[in-house]
């Protein structure tokens, strides 16, 4: 079976996400965490991809980004892929010990209206979420911290959103029916936003297939 088809556009918004081989731990210390996110910023003077939002989770990261020319978020994330795992191996003398990652990247497009606020609020209260912290911009390791408490120089590094953010609304939990859209367009890369936004983006990126039912489709009645 083929790899499933990925949009890649310039000028689209898109969520980006990968986790760790066995979903183990990649980051064990503060220092990895750190020479991350360095690494983010020089894969942001290599490639033409705007950042939003991400946050660095201890198995996982997720990314909110635009990328300004055709295939450039699939470039990108293969030099973090590729120079993360390399990096990786040769600080903990682990080359030859199996994969770093699950395998390549899952990514989605974002609609920039409310559904690109609710998706960075998933992103920057991710490690909140998760009980890491007890507030959400107390984690060190995303772009909510680095946004509110970071210089300049650290806050250079993410794109000015689409919309503007709001006060307090990164504390604000999730509807059912917003986590349970977050989590079918993780799982499948179904694009998010609204009902016909997701079908015009799905028909314009060839990405009907990932808003079918897996398995094999039921038989007809006799």
């Amino acid at each position: 079976m083929g790899r499933p088809k990925r949009a890649d556009e310039a000028r689209c918004t898109y969520h980006m996400l990968n986790r760790a081989n066995l979903r183990v731990e990649i980051f064990h210390k503060a220092e990895d965490y750190e020479a991350f996110e360095r690494l983010i910023e020089e894969a942001l003077d290599l490639f033409d991809v705007s950042l939003f939002s991400y946050c660095l989770m201890p198995n996982h990261w997720h990314f909110v980004v635009r990328p300004n020319v055709d295939g450039e978020m699939g470039r990108f994330a293969q030099w973090i892929g590729l120079t993360h795992t390399q990096r990786y191996h040769a600080h903990y003398h682990s080359v030859g010990m199996g994969h770093l990652y699950q395998g390549r990247y899952k990514s989605f497009p974002v609609q920039n209206d409310e559904h690109f606020l609710t998706l960075c609020r998933y992103v920057e209260r991710n490690a909140f979420s998760a009980k890491l912290c007890r507030e959400p911009d107390q984690w060190r390791y995303g772009s909510l911290s680095r946004w509110l408490h970071g210089t300049q120089a650290n806050r250079n590094i993410l794109e000015p959103w689409p919309i503007a953010r709001r006060a307090k609304w990164v504390r604000m939990d999730f509807s059912d029916s917003e986590r349970a859209q977050i989590q079918w367009s993780m799982a499948r890369g179904v694009p998010f936003g609204n009902e016909t936004w997701v079908e015009s983006m799905a028909r314009r990126c060839g990405l009907e297939s990932t808003m079918r039912p897996r398995g094999r489709p039921k038989k007809a009645p006799k």
